[in-house]
Parts: structure tokens; C-alpha cells; sequence
């Protein structure tokens, strides 16, 4: 856990060093805007005993606060779909969103951290979850890989999973 989270300071630190040193930009309708998409994936880990594949929901809410780093609010839905006669059940994230955009279109890189609710999952609140992302974008529209951490304290295993998401750029002009 502590080495996840030096990881996202890092991050955040290399994220800020490579920006332009500018004040942060208020929010406007050219530089904020939502995210929708969907996403797929796989379980991994010993949680792939029990689920077979993963479909969800990724909504996000983004202001770009300098050129080149965007600072946001993620949520979402990720189902994941039961094996060999166990239940499905769901994560419902609630995040900061941090974003580092080398370029105005091309490669990023960024990472969501935050906590996620379980859906039907007994005696389960859920948990931390940390979710790193590497994609390429335009002015419309994200596509990226991730892993899908989400830690439990109780239970004998962490919900994770891999995949790839799109999401599409929804502007407030």
C-alpha cells in the first residue's frame, strides 16, 4: 500500500515538474470538460478464479490546469461477470483523476485514486482502489490500457483487472 501510494506522489511530482509553470487556470468552458465512455478487461490475480470478463461504465469530469495536466473526478460502474456457478457482482469507483498530457494530441499517462463500493458482495464496503493508465488522446476522444486495483481489508483476496477503455470528450461550448 505504501509503495502504491509513493507511486502516485511520484507521479503527481514528475507530472508537475515536466508542466509549463503557470498559475492554475480557473475553469472555463474551453479547458473543462466530461468524459464517457466504456471499458473491457479481465480479472487477474486469485479474483480470476471466480470471473471470467469485465464490461463498465467510465464517467469523468476534467479541467485542464495547466497545458499539460488535467485534475479531475472519476467514477463509473465495472461489472464483473461470475464463473463455474459463482455470482457476478459490481465496483462503483469514486476518484481524483490525475492526467499528465505530453502533447496536445498523442500519448498520456495518468492514474485514478480513490475508493470503490462493491455491489453484491456480502459483508464487503469495498475499498482504496489506485487504477494507472497509459492511452493516446485527441481533442475528441481517450483510449487507454489499465490495471484495476481495488485493496480489501477483509476477504481473502483484492479485486484487480486489466483492460482497455474508450472515452469520449464532452465540452461544455
Amino acid at each position: 500500500m505504501k509503495k502504491l501510494f509513493m507511486s502516485a506522489v511520484v507521479l503527481f511530482a514528475v507530472s508537475q515538474s515536466f508542466s509549463q509553470k503557470k498559475e492554475p487556470a480557473p475553469a472555463t468552458s474551453t479547458n473543462s470538460w466530461l468524459k464517457a465512455g466504456f471499458s473491457v478487461g479481465v480479472p487477474v490475480g486469485r479474483i480470476a478464479d471466480y470471473t471470467s470478463a469485465t464490461a463498465g461504465l467510465e464517467i469523468s469530469g476534467q479541467i485542464m490546469q495547466t497545458q499539460n495536466f488535467g485534475l479531475g473526478l472519476a467514477t463509473g460502474y465495472t461489472h464483473f461477470f461470475g464463473k463455474d456457478k459463482n455470482a457476478d457482482f459490481g465496483v462503483i469507483p469514486v476518484g481524483l483523476m490525475l492526467r499528465y498530457y505530453p502533447e496536445a494530441k498523442g500519448f498520456f499517462v495518468g492514474s485514478d485514486l480513490g475508493y470503490s463500493f462493491l455491489t453484491n458482495v456480502d459483508k464487503e464496503a469495498g475499498g482504496f482502489y489506485v487504477k494507472p493508465q497509459l492511452g493516446y488522446h485527441d481533442y475528441n476522444w481517450n483510449i487507454f490500457g489499465f490495471y484495476n486495483q481495488v485493496f480489501r481489508k477483509t476477504g481473502y483476496t483484492d479485486v484487480q483487472n486489466v483492460g482497455l477503455a474508450a472515452t469520449y470528450n464532452l465540452r461544455f461550448k
